[in-house]
C-alpha cells in the first residue's frame, strides 16, 4: 500500500479527502468555479469547504463581500504555494504522503462513525436503561462517612484491632491515617457512590449508620478502614436535564458495539 501511495500524487489524494466529506451530497451539475491560477480551478465547493473550517460556519449564507475577497484571496494563495511545492517535488516526499494517508484515515473513521450513528440513534429503551443504571441508582442515596487510611495492610489491622477494643475513630484518624483528610479525623463529608471508586463504595453501601469495616479495604490509594455516619435518599436529576449526557453514553455504546464487531470478525496480529 505504502508503494501505491508513493505513486499518488498530492493533488489527486486532495481531491478524494474533499469528494469524501461531501458524498453524500454531490451536485449533479459541475462545480462553479470561483478563481483559476496558472490554468488550476478553485471551485465552490472548496470554497466553502474551506470557508466553514475558516470561520467556523458555512459561507453560503450572508457573507459579508468584504470577507468573501478575503477567503477567496487566501485560498489562491494557497494554490500558488501548493502549484510552487508540487514543482519541487514535495508532492512526492514520503513524509508527506504518510502524513496525507494519516489524514485519509482520520477524515473516513470520522465520516464512518457519523453516519453510524446517523443511521443508528440511540432508541428510547437504550437511553432509559443508561439513565436508570448510570445515574438513578448510584444517586438513590448518599453517604456520610470516615476513613483512615494507610499504605501498609498491617496497620490497618491493627486499627480495626484498636476499635473493637473500644478505640475512639476520629483520634485514631488523626493519629494514624496518611489521607489528607486526616486533619478532620477521616471525615469526608456526604457523597454519592459513584464519587468514589468502587472496592470504597461498595464497602459503604454494605454498612448501617455507626458500624466500620471489619477488614480493610484496598483501593488504588491505599488500605482503607471506613465508618458509615449517616446515610440519606435523594431525588435523582430529571431524565431531561441528563438528556445529553445520556445521549453521549449511548452513542459511545454503539459505537463500542459496532467495533466490537469488527474485531471479532477480523483477522488480528499483533507483531
Amino acid at each position: 500500500m505504502k508503494k501505491q501511495l508513493l505513486k499518488q500524487s498530492i493533488k489527486s489524494i486532495l481531491l478524494l479527502s474533499l469528494t469524501s466529506i461531501a458524498f453524500n451530497s454531490i451536485a449533479a451539475e459541475p462545480p462553479k468555479i470561483i478563481a483559476t491560477v496558472n490554468g488550476s480551478n478553485i471551485t465552490n465547493d472548496v470554497f466553502e469547504l474551506y470557508g466553514e473550517k475558516r470561520i467556523g460556519a458555512p459561507p453560503s449564507g450572508a457573507l459579508p463581500e468584504e470577507k468573501r475577497k478575503e477567503l477567496i484571496d487566501e485560498l489562491v494563495s494557497r494554490e500558488l504555494i501548493y502549484q510552487d511545492a508540487v514543482n519541487e517535488g514535495l508532492d512526492k516526499n514520503e513524509y508527506v504522503l504518510l502524513q496525507i494517508q494519516e489524514q485519509i484515515y482520520n477524515l473516513l473513521t470520522r465520516i464512518k462513525i457519523n453516519n453510524l450513528i446517523e443511521e443508528n440513534p440511540p432508541s428510547d429503551t437504550l437511553k432509559q436503561s443508561i439513565y436508570q443504571t448510570q445515574i438513578v441508582d448510584p444517586a438513590s442515596s448518599e453517604y456520610k462517612a470516615s476513613h483512615i487510611l494507610s499504605d501498609n495492610v498491617d496497620v490497618a489491622n491493627e486499627i480495626i484491632l484498636s476499635l473493637n477494643k473500644g478505640g475512639d475513630f476520629t483520634a485514631l484518624a488523626k493519629e494514624k491515617s496518611i489521607g489528607p483528610s486526616a486533619v478532620d479525623g477521616g471525615d469526608l463529608g456526604w457523597f454519592s457512590p459513584n464519587q468514589m471508586v468502587r472496592p470504597f463504595s461498595d464497602a459503604v453501601e454494605k454498612l448501617k449508620p455507626g458500624e466500620y469495616t471489619k477488614r480493610p479495604i484496598k483501593t488504588r490509594f491505599g488500605w482503607h478502614v471506613i465508618k458509615l455516619e449517616e446515610s440519606r435518599k435523594v431525588d435523582p436529576p430529571s431524565f431531561a436535564s441528563v438528556e445529553e449526557q445520556v445521549l453521549k453514553v449511548a452513542q459511545n455504546q454503539i459505537i463500542s458495539d459496532y467495533l466490537k464487531k469488527l474485531r471479532d470478525a477480523a483477522t488480528i496480529e499483533i507483531k
